[in-house]
C-alpha cells in the first residue's frame, strides 16, 4: 500500500508522496529549489530554469538561433516578435478572436476578447495576457489567505475568548495587588532621597556622639544609655 502511494518526481525520478510534489510540474522540494520556475526574458512565459545563466525558455532559445534577437510586439510590447512585428501569441489570438481591444488594467490595446471562455476566469474583465496572469495570481493568493484565516479563526475563536477573560481577571488582580503594595510602600517612605540621606547622617552622628561621650561626675549613668546625652 505504501509503495503504491508514492509518485516519481518528473526531474530526479525519485518517489515521494503525492502531496510533497508540486502541482503541474510534479517536482520534489529539492528539484524545486535547484530548478525554480522563472519568467522568460523574451516571451514572459514561465519555465523551469535549468541553470542560473539560463534566462530564456527553450522555445525562445530555438527562435533566437533561427531568427535572431526578437523585437517588441506592436500590440503587447513584449519582446517576442521574431517574425514580423507581432509576437506569436498575439498573432494566434488575432486569428482566433479578431483584432485586439483595450485592456481594462494596463490600458494598452492588446486584449483579445475570448468571450465567455476567458472572461469567466477573471471576473468578466477584458484583460490582456500579462494582466490576466497577474489577476489570477491575486485571486489565488486571496483565496488561500481566506481559507487559512477561516480555519484558524474557527479553531481559536472559543479558546481566544477564554484566554482573554482569564487575562483580564489576572490583570485586574495584579493591578489591585500592585496598588496595595505601592500604597504601603509610599506610607513607609514618602520622603525624598535627600531628606532620607540627611536623617541618616543626623542619626549616625548623634549615635556616634553618644558612644564617644563619657560621663564625668556620675559613672552610674553608663547603665542607662538613654540619659547619656544629658549634661549634669
Amino acid at each position: 500500500m505504501a509503495a503504491s502511494a508514492l509518485y516519481a518526481c518528473t526531474k530526479c525520478t525519485q518517489r515521494y508522496p503525492f502531496e510533497e510534489l508540486s502541482q503541474g510540474q510534479q517536482l520534489c522540494k529539492e528539484c524545486r529549489i535547484a530548478h525554480p520556475i522563472v519568467k522568460c526574458t523574451y516571451c514572459r512565459s514561465e519555465f523551469q530554469q535549468e541553470s542560473k545563466t539560463n534566462t530564456i525558455c527553450k522555445k525562445c532559445a530555438q527562435n533566437v538561433k533561427q531568427f535572431g534577437t526578437p523585437k517588441p510586439c506592436q500590440y503587447c510590447n513584449i519582446i517576442a516578435a521574431f517574425i514580423g512585428t507581432k509576437c506569436q501569441r498575439c498573432t494566434n489570438s488575432e486569428k482566433k478572436y479578431g483584432p485586439p481591444q483595450t485592456c481594462e488594467q494596463c490600458k494598452q490595446q492588446c486584449a483579445f476578447d475570448r468571450k465567455e471562455e476567458g472572461r469567466r476566469k477573471v471576473d468578466g474583465k477584458l484583460l490582456c495576457w500579462l494582466c490576466t496572469l497577474s489577476y489570477k495570481r491575486v485571486l489565488q493568493k486571496t483565496k488561500e489567505q481566506r481559507k487559512s484565516l477561516g480555519s484558524s479563526h474557527s479553531n481559536s475563536s472559543s479558546s481566544s475568548l477564554t484566554e482573554k477573560d482569564q487575562h483580564s481577571k489576572h490583570h485586574h488582580h495584579h493591578h489591585h495587588h500592585h496598588h496595595r503594595h505601592s500604597s504601603s510602600h509610599h506610607k513607609i517612605s514618602n520622603l525624598s532621597p535627600e531628606q532620607e540621606q540627611g536623617l541618616w547622617k543626623q542619626s549616625h552622628k548623634s549615635s556616634a556622639a553618644i558612644q564617644n561621650e563619657t560621663p564625668k561626675k556620675k559613672p552610674k549613668l553608663e547603665s542607662k544609655p538613654s540619659n547619656g546625652d544629658r549634661c549634669m
